[in-house]
């Protein structure tokens, strides 16, 4: 495990403090947390990109032509 200084204003720390006791987790728990879930969000859209830019639009089509035009089922509806 690795040592990181952080400097955060004053309000931040103490808004961060706040809520990791009001979750019942270290502050270092809650800033962890916080740096994997950005981090999560970051790469999933890198992914996503990456993804789409190999995409194909006519073979897109190609496949949703083989989806049934049908209405959903009424547990499935808007």
């Amino acid at each position: 495990m690795s040592t990181l200084s952080l400097r955060l204003p004053n309000s931040l720390h103490n808004e961060v403090k706040s809520l990791a006791k009001k979750e019942g987790i270290s502050i270092n728990q809650f800033i962890s947390s916080a740096v994997a879930e950005k981090m999560s969000s970051l790469l999933t859209e890198e992914y996503l990109l990456g993804r789409s830019q190999k995409g194909n639009r006519s073979s897109f089509l190609k496949a949703m032509s083989k989806v049934p035009d049908v209405e959903p089922e009424t547990y499935d509806k808007l």
